[in-house]
Order: C-alpha cells, then sequence, then structure tokens
C-alpha cells in the first residue's frame, strides 16, 4: 500500500496558520477524493477541509484543539490495496456470522427463548394494569416437568419481557407451600397493559405519573409492594431522601468547597476571536476615529418594507429594514465616494485609494466571534437581488459556512446592533476601510410633525470615520444622506 502524506493547506489568501476543530474520520476508515476529514478553523471562517486522496486512513497526524502552521502534515492516506491496517483481527470472521441463528439467539438447541422468561409458557405480553382476583382464576398448568429444562440464573439487572413470579424480589408466596412449582399462578392478563419490553419495573399509572412529574427513574426507587412494585410510599420516601441529599450538597458560591480553579473558566483565545482581537486593537490605535450619530424618522421605510413583503416580486425572500439601510449606504457613498476608500502607506508616501465599486460588508455575530463577510460589487445589485445576497450572507454566516473569500476586499461596512434591541453605539472601523455605519433599533417614539406630536418609528444612525481620509463635513453628508433615503425611500427610484 502507498502512503499518501497530506499536509495543512493555505485555505486563504496568506493564512500561515489553522486550528483543528474536529476530525470527521478515523484510522481505518476508508475515504473517497473530497469526502470531508476534519473542520478547520482560520483567522477569518470555520472550514471543512476535503481529501485529496482516495484510501485507508492510516494515521491522524495532528491532534484537535491544536494551532498548527499552514504546510504541517495532517493526515496519512494509505493508497492500492489494504494492508488490514486500522482492521481489527477476526473482523471478517465476527461479519460471517452476523445474521446467524446462533447470533441471534435463536438457535434451536438454545436454552434460551428470546421473546419470554425461561421456563414460563410462551404468550403475549402482560404488565402491570389492573389486579384480578387471583383466587377466581383457573391454574394455568406449565408443561411436564420432563420436557422442561431447568432455567439458567437471571442477571439481577437484565430487562424481563414479562412478569414473572419467578424473578420477583422477595415477594409473599402466591400460592399454597404444598402447590407444585409446575402449577404456579401467572397474574391475570390486563387489557391495555403491554408493558413488555418497554420497562421491567412494576407500578400502577398514578405512581408512574408523579415519577414522572418529579424526574424520578424507577428503576431507582426500592420496591415494597406485594408483587414487587414500587408504591407510592416508596416514590415519596425515595424523593424526600432525595430532598435530604441536596439540600445538604455544598452551594456553588462556597469558597470551603469549591476549588478557585473550578470557579473560573479559561477559554483560549484562537482563531476568529484571536484575529478579530487584533484587528480591533490595530484599527482603534492607527486609524483616528470620529464618531457621529443622526435620529431618523424611519416610518415611511417601515411602509415600504410592508409593501414589499406583499409583492409578488419578493415572495419567499426575507424583506427588513436592514435592506433598505443597506441601499441608502450604497447610493449615500456614491454620492460621497471618499467614505468608500482606503488608506495605504505606501514606500513613496501614503496614499488614499478610493474605490468605484461597493464591496458592502455586513457585520454578523457568530458563536466563533465576529464575522465580517462582505457582498461583492453590491452597487449592480437591484433591490430584489440585494435582498437575496442578505439572507444568503445571514445564513451562511449562522451556518459557520462563510468563505474565506467572502471575508476579503470588503470597502464598507454595517453594522446591524439594533437587531439586538440596542438603541446605538459607537463602531469601530473594519481595518483595510475608512468607514462603517452602526443600524439601532426602530421603536415608536413621540415625534414633532408639522407641529403636532404624534407617534413615529424612529431609529438612530451612528457612523465612525477614519479622521485621515474623511473629515467633519464629508462625515456628516454622508450620514445626512444615508438618513434621507431611510426617512423617504422613494429617493432610491430618482
Amino acid at each position: 500500500m502507498t502512503k499518501q502524506i497530506f499536509t495543512l493547506p493555505d485555505v486563504g489568501e496568506g493564512l500561515t496558520e489553522a486550528e483543528i476543530v474536529a476530525w470527521k474520520v478515523k484510522p481505518g476508515d476508508t475515504v473517497a477524493i473530497n469526502d470531508i476529514i476534519c473542520e478547520i478553523e482560520t483567522a477569518k471562517s470555520l472550514v471543512e477541509l476535503p481529501s485529496p486522496y482516495a484510501g485507508t486512513v492510516l494515521d491522524l497526524l495532528a491532534p484537535e484543539h491544536q494551532t498548527i502552521e499552514v504546510g504541517s502534515p495532517i493526515i496519512a492516506i494509505g493508497e492500492g490495496a489494504d494492508d488490514g491496517v486500522g482492521a481489527p483481527s477476526g473482523a471478517a470472521s465476527s461479519a460471517s456470522v452476523v445474521g446467524s441463528p446462533s447470533a441471534l439467539g435463536e438457535s434451536l438447541d438454545s436454552p434460551v427463548p428470546v421473546m419470554h422468561e425461561p421456563g414460563i409458557e410462551s404468550g403475549p405480553l402482560v404488565g402491570s394494569g389492573p389486579k384480578a382476583d387471583a383466587a377466581k382464576r383457573r391454574p394455568r398448568r406449565a408443561a411436564p416437568s420432563s420436557a422442561r429444562q431447568v432455567p439458567p440464573p437471571v442477571p439481577a439487572r437484565e430487562p424481563e419481557a414479562v412478569w414473572s413470579p419467578l424473578n420477583k424480589p422477595e415477594a409473599p408466596a402466591a400460592v399454597a407451600p404444598t402447590q407444585p412449582a409446575a402449577e404456579v399462578t401467572a397474574p391475570a392478563q390486563a387489557p391495555n397493559a403491554v408493558v413488555g419490553l418497554l420497562s421491567r419495573v412494576l407500578a400502577k399509572p398514578p405512581v408512574r405519573r408523579i415519577a414522572k412529574e418529579l424526574g424520578i427513574n424507577l428503576e431507582d426507587v426500592p420496591a415494597t409492594g406485594a408483587r414487587g412494585e414500587v408504591t407510592r410510599a416508596d416514590l415519596e420516601s425515595y424523593q424526600a431522601q432525595r430532598e435530604r441529599e441536596q439540600d445538604a450538597a455544598p452551594t456553588f458560591w462556597e469558597p470551603a468547597k469549591k476549588a478557585q480553579q473550578q470557579r473560573v473558566e479559561v477559554i483560549p483565545v484562537r482563531g476568529v476571536r484571536k484575529a478579530t482581537a487584533k484587528a480591533m486593537v490595530d484599527s482603534a490605535f492607527s486609524a483616528p476615529h470620529v464618531s457621529i450619530f443622526v435620529d431618523v424618522d424611519a416610518s415611511r421605510t417601515m411602509e415600504f418594507v410592508q409593501r414589499l413583503k406583499k409583492s409578488r416580486d419578493f415572495e419567499g425572500i426575507k424583506v427588513s429594514p436592514l435592506l433598505i439601510l443597506a441601499k441608502a449606504v450604497i447610493w449615500a457613498a456614491a454620492r460621497n465616494p471618499s467614505v468608500n476608500s482606503q488608506w495605504v502607506s505606501a514606500p513613496g508616501g501614503d496614499e488614499i485609494h478610493v474605490k468605484h465599486f461597493m464591496n458592502l460588508g455586513i457585520a454578523a455575530a457568530t458563536p466563533r466571534g465576529l464575522l465580517v463577510p462582505n457582498i461583492k460589487d453590491a452597487q449592480d445589485l437591484s433591490l430584489k437581488e440585494l435582498a437575496i445576497a442578505l439572507n444568503e450572507l445571514a445564513t451562511t454566516a449562522r451556518a459557520g459556512k462563510t468563505k474565506p473569500a467572502d471575508m476579503q476586499d470588503g470597502t464598507l461596512t454595517i453594522t446591524n446592533i439594533g437587531a439586538l434591541g440596542i438603541d446605538i453605539g459607537t463602531p469601530i472601523i473594519n481595518p483595510g476601510e475608512v468607514a462603517i455605519v452602526a443600524f439601532g433599533t426602530i421603536k415608536q417614539k413621540p415625534w414633532v410633525v408639522s407641529g403636532e406630536v404624534i407617534p413615529r418609528w424612529i431609529t438612530t444612525l451612528g457612523g465612525s470615520f477614519d479622521h485621515r481620509v474623511v473629515d467633519g463635513d464629508l462625515s456628516a453628508r454622508f450620514m445626512a444622506d444615508v438618513a434621507a433615503i431611510m426617512e423617504e425611500p422613494a429617493l432610491l427610484l430618482d
């Protein structure tokens, strides 16, 4: 068998390391080309890594939750004839007996029948329904003793298919001592009392209901009933004991009972969160931020969103005020191009690169940290196409499937903190950009219209700008243009 070593590739542009989050294969597994072998987390996203080879997994060369450098070996895969690597000895012989009568306990010579207790006549499953008057029933006679086999010992914890007086726990004798063992009377069969394989614990329905409400496993309750069943008194005694144990347990904040290291959770900073932290520090301390805020009457935006939801053209497409804000930002940036630019430190001197295209970033909070995927060439999209792109971006980010390429080359970012009920905040510029717009929650508030105070849908927009590129006048004009569209979306038709 030829051994192939797969090294960690660069799944983004210029990435130098990644963390093995989870292996999807183990030694001995057979993989085909492009089968997913593991998940890795880079500084930008979570990526599923496909296998470049087909064959048998020989060894995993990198452990989970360890950061390794690009180019390091992570897995060995064997190609060609199988030499038995990863296959346990005797596997073939074990497979040959699967489904055979002896493997399933169905051999004619087997002393243990499959569906009923040893030594008890086979019949319908019975359970713990209402008691029947045993004295009024004709005893059921078992098979002659000469035709019966001595039942093997029954383990204490083995599941029971039916109730049997042969294995009840220390119950009083159900018949007179002079009655032969072959004539032991079985309990009456009750309609709708099929417990059988579902439970081996005897208990009446009210007791089972109370146990379920208290979260008690009946198997843990010592039974004292005449037939070995759990009674209500047994249940109450068990619950009282459990409450005493809980009262005696130490509380979480008792210093004498908790070691210091158990009181503090340590979370390693790595992957996306590590990259985000570095980027935010670099941005905050390299780009001089200036922030401005504006209150906006978004009532007509809310009306416009409702009309879009009812439109047949937007059927099946999620529409929200964020769609109108995204379109407003694109429109306002076209009127104020310098907010869609980048400060570049070049050998011959610093430069400002104004970009005449819009890769609109949307900040997305995920369990792994903050991601900012962007919609490429958003300026070319219609309102419907932009709505579809926003939905796909959000769905992909929540699923952790955002690709590194989707987070590169952003030009301007929107962060929707209003989705969490926050009025407004001061955002930090995404590295490589000079502007970011924060969108607060939309609430009904008193608003003065033509001298009258009436309830209107009000939101607050916040913008942060790199003051090296965007001065106070430009930032104010840009934010005023964004606000104008939110107040009157019909301006987009001009």
